[in-house]
């Protein structure tokens, strides 16, 4: 092992370990580290390191989001790939569906972005008074992702939320208080969709743009 190898390591061993465990590093998430990935030097030093194990640094949301990609892709990567990708398209509907909720609940010109804070106590008594909200949050917080079997707004908008933040893209910093902020992983999901509406014609910001809107018409 090189000495440039080993200070890599030394010095930037826990964000490597964060990268490889698949998380993605935003200034939400995990502020030091996206700092330190900001520095082009750190970006060159982490992404030799990560060459010698078929991996690579990538980015999105404009380069504010990094998270871990293949070098080069074999059998075994493609497998891998192909299942995350599964994994995100089962979880689309559900998790844009959610994202127009909580856009058309809140009065947001703009679909929730990383650094965004959601109030849950708020966005719950919105969702009470407005039957419509009632029945677009039951039918989200059912979902096979999220999994509820409760009729009630409480424990669904909760449930909701617990999920979100298992799955990293919200972070509750503050245990003591229902307030939640987005992260950059939302930033990778809308580039996904991006990609998929692109490559495939679903047409999925036209849909929620029109979700969004319905209420104007």
């Amino acid at each position: 092992m090189s000495s440039s190898t080993q200070t890599v390591l030394v010095g930037q061993g826990a964000l490597i370990e964060a990268l490889l465990r698949g998380e993605f590093i935003c200034r939400t998430s995990n502020e030091d580290a996206w700092r330190a990935l900001k520095s082009q030097a750190t970006r060159d030093n982490v992404e030799q390191y990560l060459n010698q194990i078929n991996r690579t640094l990538a980015s999105a949301g404009e380069g504010e989001v990094f998270f871990c990609g293949y070098l080069q892709l074999g059998d075994d990567e493609r497998k891998v790939i192909s299942s995350q990708f599964r994994d995100i398209c089962h979880a689309l509907i559900p998790l844009v569906e959610w994202l127009v909720l909580v856009q058309e609940a809140s009065g947001q010109d703009a679909p929730l972005s990383e650094g965004a804070a959601v109030r849950l106590n708020e966005l719950q008594t919105r969702i009470e008074d407005t039957p419509a909200f009632r029945e677009q949050l039951a039918k989200i917080s059912h979902y096979r992702l999220f999994g509820s079997s409760s009729t009630q707004v409480d424990a669904q908008i909760k449930l909701v939320f617990k999920r979100l933040v298992e799955l990293g893209y919200l972070l509750r910093p503050n245990q003591e208080k229902q307030i939640y902020i987005a992260t950059g992983k939302l930033d990778y999901l809308y580039e996904v969709i991006r990609f998929i509406d692109e490559t495939e014609g679903l047409s999925l910001e036209a849909q929620a743009e029109t979700a969004t809107q319905r209420d104007l018409i």
